[in-house]
């Protein structure tokens, strides 16, 4: 941590790290910002164990854990701080596992763990080779595919969203990929009563994300 810098919010900090016996070094901000590679660090930094990485292989051992897992499927996202925002809405949600193909998407970077706020340690990131492989494996185990897409006939609100489930949401510019849409059980969209014709997806995945828990909570 930053030297000399004990705030109130730091001091509680620094005593609860105390109780967990996690080691702290202050030094000066030069070097302490060498660490992150120039990032900002808010005078504070964590040296963590990386992320385990999981791959399709690893799905099973994970699902096996959950009687009727919630996943998060994105197609294609490549801006980090999308990624980090939907890990945080992951953890919150309770979701299993949050599957990305290996190609063409952002994997998790120091940014998306910074912006995930630790959920990028708590929720298993699954890199698949083929995407619309890894559903159709999933299909077959029971899990229904949902994708969001603007053209969708019925919104998120009017479908169930209980049981094994997939939410599936495509990248920023694209949307999902044409066999990724086709391997969805079905299609959903977020009703829009303003100028705006879409939204973020991290903020996509937290409306979709959160009507799953709420009708899973009735």
């Amino acid at each position: 941590m930053l030297k000399g810098r004990h705030g109130n919010r730091l001091s509680k900090l620094l005593n609860e790290l105390q109780v967990c016996a996690i080691s702290i070094q202050e030094m000066d901000r030069k070097i302490l910002s060498k660490k992150v590679s120039g990032g900002n660090h808010q005078g504070i930094v964590a040296k963590v164990k990386k992320a385990k990485r999981f791959c399709e292989n690893d799905l099973v051992a994970i699902l096996s854990k959950y009687k009727e897992p919630l996943l998060l499927v994105l197609d294609g996202v490549v801006d980090p701080h999308n990624l980090g925002a939907c890990l945080r809405n992951a953890d919150g949600a309770g979701v299993a596992a949050v599957i990305v193909p290996k190609d063409r998407a952002v994997l998790v970077t120091p940014t998306v763990s910074k912006v995930a706020s630790g959920a990028a340690e708590t929720v298993p990131v699954v890199q698949v080779t083929n995407l619309a492989r890894t559903m159709r494996t999933l299909q077959e185990q029971g899990v229904w595919f949902v994708g969001t897409a603007a053209e969708a006939m019925r919104s998120i609100y009017q479908i169930k969203l209980t049981g094994s489930l997939a939410i599936v949401i495509g990248s920023e510019e694209n949307g999902m990929r044409h066999l990724t849409r086709k391997t969805c059980d079905d299609l959903v969209k977020i009703p829009m009563t303003g100028s705006i014709s879409s939204l973020n997806v991290s903020v996509t995945s937290g409306i979709c994300l959160f009507e799953a828990v709420r009708q899973r909570l009735v």
